[in-house]
């Protein structure tokens, strides 16, 4: 491994030590299998977002809450399903 691989994986290292002060998440998608179908739930501008009929009429289902779970506190305040 050359001398620059290991320096990267060493900055690598520090910037996921030093996530709350690294890393933002804007958004992102994901597709989650559920009992049933799959289900697209997305991170948008601090919002949670999915395509099953629960969260039309609430806001909020088991697959944003099963996001907000997998990711912890890597989300800003503000960002619960």
């Amino acid at each position: 491994m050359d001398s620059g691989t290991i320096s990267k994986i060493q900055k690598a290292k520090q910037y996921a030590e030093e996530r709350d002060e690294r890393i933002r998440f804007h958004s992102f998608k994901v597709e989650i299998s559920g009992e049933n179908n799959q289900h697209v739930t997305s991170y948008e501008g601090g919002a949670w977002h999915c395509d099953c009929e629960f969260y039309k009429t609430h806001a909020h289902c088991s697959h944003t809450m099963a996001m907000e779970r997998v990711l912890g506190q890597m989300l800003p305040e503000g960002a619960s399903a």
